[in-house]
Protein backbone atom coordinates (compact mmCIF):
# COMPACT_ATOMS: atom_id res chain seq x y z
CA UNK A 1 0.00 0.00 0.00
CA UNK A 2 2.54 2.91 1.04
CA UNK A 3 4.94 2.04 -1.65
CA UNK A 4 2.27 2.93 -4.83
CA UNK A 5 2.16 6.69 -3.09
CA UNK A 6 5.60 7.17 -3.09
CA UNK A 7 6.19 6.00 -6.95
CA UNK A 8 7.09 8.33 -9.66
CA UNK A 9 3.85 9.28 -11.92
CA UNK A 10 5.20 10.00 -15.37
CA UNK A 11 1.50 10.51 -16.59
CA UNK A 12 2.06 13.96 -15.00
CA UNK A 13 4.65 15.34 -16.87
CA UNK A 14 3.67 13.65 -19.77
CA UNK A 15 0.39 15.25 -19.23
CA UNK A 16 2.06 18.87 -18.17
CA UNK A 17 4.54 18.61 -21.29
CA UNK A 18 1.50 17.64 -23.63
CA UNK A 19 -0.99 20.70 -22.84
CA UNK A 20 2.03 23.42 -22.90
CA UNK A 21 2.18 21.90 -26.29
CA UNK A 22 -1.68 22.17 -26.75
CA UNK A 23 -1.47 26.02 -25.64
CA UNK A 24 1.60 26.70 -27.89
CA UNK A 25 -1.06 25.39 -30.59
CA UNK A 26 -3.74 27.72 -29.75
CA UNK A 27 -1.85 30.63 -29.50
CA UNK A 28 -0.48 30.61 -33.36
CA UNK A 29 -1.00 33.93 -34.39
CA UNK A 30 -2.66 32.64 -38.05
CA UNK A 31 -5.52 31.39 -35.57
CA UNK A 32 -6.46 34.75 -34.63
CA UNK A 33 -7.57 37.72 -36.45
CA UNK A 34 -10.30 39.05 -38.91
CA UNK A 35 -10.53 35.96 -40.91
CA UNK A 36 -10.25 33.69 -38.10
CA UNK A 37 -10.98 33.36 -34.53
CA UNK A 38 -11.87 36.59 -32.70
CA UNK A 39 -8.52 37.34 -30.59
CA UNK A 40 -10.41 37.48 -27.22
CA UNK A 41 -9.97 35.74 -24.18
CA UNK A 42 -13.02 33.95 -24.84
CA UNK A 43 -11.40 33.18 -28.77
CA UNK A 44 -8.22 31.97 -26.97
CA UNK A 45 -9.86 29.86 -24.42
CA UNK A 46 -12.17 28.01 -27.59
CA UNK A 47 -9.03 27.62 -29.29
CA UNK A 48 -7.23 25.26 -26.30
CA UNK A 49 -10.44 23.28 -25.66
CA UNK A 50 -10.20 22.41 -29.30
CA UNK A 51 -7.02 21.38 -29.54
CA UNK A 52 -7.56 19.95 -25.99
CA UNK A 53 -10.33 18.02 -26.91
CA UNK A 54 -8.97 17.24 -30.12
CA UNK A 55 -5.52 15.34 -27.92
CA UNK A 56 -7.97 13.96 -25.58
CA UNK A 57 -9.85 12.43 -27.88
CA UNK A 58 -6.65 10.72 -29.45
CA UNK A 59 -5.30 9.61 -26.12
CA UNK A 60 -8.56 8.05 -25.00
CA UNK A 61 -9.27 6.36 -28.17
CA UNK A 62 -5.80 4.76 -29.30
CA UNK A 63 -3.93 5.17 -26.00
CA UNK A 64 -5.52 2.33 -23.58
CA UNK A 65 -5.02 2.98 -20.03
CA UNK A 66 -1.91 5.48 -20.32
CA UNK A 67 -3.98 7.34 -22.62
CA UNK A 68 -6.68 7.66 -20.14
CA UNK A 69 -4.32 8.58 -17.31
CA UNK A 70 -2.56 10.91 -19.38
CA UNK A 71 -5.65 12.61 -21.16
CA UNK A 72 -6.56 12.85 -17.30
CA UNK A 73 -3.55 15.15 -16.21
CA UNK A 74 -4.08 17.20 -19.05
CA UNK A 75 -7.41 17.71 -18.60
CA UNK A 76 -6.55 18.85 -15.02
CA UNK A 77 -3.98 20.58 -15.74
CA UNK A 78 -5.77 22.93 -18.14
CA UNK A 79 -8.40 23.51 -15.95
CA UNK A 80 -5.85 24.58 -13.15
CA UNK A 81 -4.56 26.73 -15.45
CA UNK A 82 -7.93 28.37 -16.02
CA UNK A 83 -8.16 28.75 -12.51
CA UNK A 84 -5.39 30.80 -11.73
CA UNK A 85 -6.05 32.88 -15.37
CA UNK A 86 -9.53 33.54 -13.71
CA UNK A 87 -7.51 34.46 -9.76
CA UNK A 88 -5.31 36.35 -11.90
CA UNK A 89 -8.19 38.50 -13.60
CA UNK A 90 -9.20 39.36 -9.66
CA UNK A 91 -12.49 36.48 -9.70
CA UNK A 92 -13.06 35.76 -5.91
CA UNK A 93 -12.98 32.33 -4.75
CA UNK A 94 -16.55 31.65 -4.54
CA UNK A 95 -17.04 32.53 -8.10
CA UNK A 96 -14.30 30.71 -9.55
CA UNK A 97 -15.33 27.39 -8.39
CA UNK A 98 -19.04 27.83 -10.14
CA UNK A 99 -16.69 29.22 -13.16
CA UNK A 100 -14.87 26.35 -13.61
CA UNK A 101 -17.80 23.67 -13.46
CA UNK A 102 -19.25 25.63 -15.79
CA UNK A 103 -16.55 25.77 -18.21
CA UNK A 104 -15.65 21.88 -17.67
CA UNK A 105 -19.40 21.10 -18.73
CA UNK A 106 -19.26 23.45 -21.97
CA UNK A 107 -15.71 21.52 -22.39
CA UNK A 108 -17.58 18.31 -22.70
CA UNK A 109 -20.11 19.86 -25.01
CA UNK A 110 -17.72 20.90 -27.24
CA UNK A 111 -15.47 17.66 -27.51
CA UNK A 112 -18.71 15.71 -28.14
CA UNK A 113 -19.66 18.20 -30.78
CA UNK A 114 -16.05 17.77 -32.31
CA UNK A 115 -16.38 14.07 -32.07
CA UNK A 116 -19.24 13.66 -33.70
CA UNK A 117 -18.56 15.90 -36.53
CA UNK A 118 -15.19 14.18 -37.21
CA UNK A 119 -17.01 10.75 -37.00
CA UNK A 120 -19.72 12.13 -39.40
CA UNK A 121 -16.65 12.82 -41.61
CA UNK A 122 -18.59 15.48 -43.42
CA UNK A 123 -17.15 19.12 -43.73
CA UNK A 124 -20.28 20.75 -42.88
CA UNK A 125 -21.10 19.05 -39.47
CA UNK A 126 -17.20 20.04 -38.85
CA UNK A 127 -17.70 23.54 -40.14
CA UNK A 128 -20.77 24.06 -38.28
CA UNK A 129 -19.48 22.96 -35.16
CA UNK A 130 -16.82 25.30 -35.36
CA UNK A 131 -19.28 28.45 -36.05
CA UNK A 132 -21.10 27.69 -33.12
CA UNK A 133 -18.22 27.10 -30.87
CA UNK A 134 -15.30 29.60 -32.06
CA UNK A 135 -17.25 31.76 -33.96
CA UNK A 136 -20.59 32.27 -31.69
CA UNK A 137 -22.72 31.33 -35.13
CA UNK A 138 -25.68 29.36 -35.65
CA UNK A 139 -24.78 29.22 -39.23
CA UNK A 140 -21.80 28.21 -41.35
CA UNK A 141 -19.29 30.83 -40.79
CA UNK A 142 -17.19 31.40 -43.95
CA UNK A 143 -13.86 31.32 -41.68
CA UNK A 144 -15.21 27.92 -41.18
CA UNK A 145 -13.87 26.11 -44.11
CA UNK A 146 -9.84 27.13 -42.71
CA UNK A 147 -10.51 26.48 -38.89
CA UNK A 148 -12.08 22.88 -40.42
CA UNK A 149 -9.21 22.49 -42.58
CA UNK A 150 -6.67 23.22 -39.45
CA UNK A 151 -8.68 20.84 -37.12
CA UNK A 152 -8.15 18.62 -39.80
CA UNK A 153 -4.52 18.80 -40.10
CA UNK A 154 -4.32 18.71 -36.56
CA UNK A 155 -6.46 15.45 -36.23
CA UNK A 156 -3.85 13.94 -38.73
CA UNK A 157 -1.02 14.95 -37.00
CA UNK A 158 -2.47 13.59 -33.56
CA UNK A 159 -3.10 10.26 -35.68
CA UNK A 160 0.42 10.01 -37.02
CA UNK A 161 1.78 10.42 -33.51
CA UNK A 162 -1.00 8.05 -32.14
CA UNK A 163 -2.24 7.94 -27.89
CA UNK A 164 -0.19 5.21 -26.98
CA UNK A 165 3.23 7.01 -28.71
CA UNK A 166 2.09 10.11 -26.83
CA UNK A 167 1.25 8.66 -23.37
CA UNK A 168 4.87 7.18 -23.33
CA UNK A 169 6.17 10.78 -23.94
CA UNK A 170 6.17 11.55 -27.55
CA UNK A 171 4.58 14.91 -28.26
CA UNK A 172 3.48 15.24 -31.24
CA UNK A 173 3.70 18.25 -33.37
CA UNK A 174 1.09 20.34 -34.13
CA UNK A 175 0.63 22.18 -37.52
CA UNK A 176 1.14 25.74 -37.94
CA UNK A 177 -2.10 27.02 -39.43
CA UNK A 178 -2.43 28.09 -42.77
Amino acid sequence: MWPNWFRPRPEKAIGKALYARIVQAARQPALYGEAAVPDTLEGRLELILLHAALTIRTLRRDGGEPGRAVSQVVFDTMFEDFDIAMRELGLGDSGVGKKIRFMAEGFYGRAQSYDSALEANEAGALELALSRNLLASEDIDPRASALAGHVLAVQAALEATGGGAMAQGDLPDFPSSR
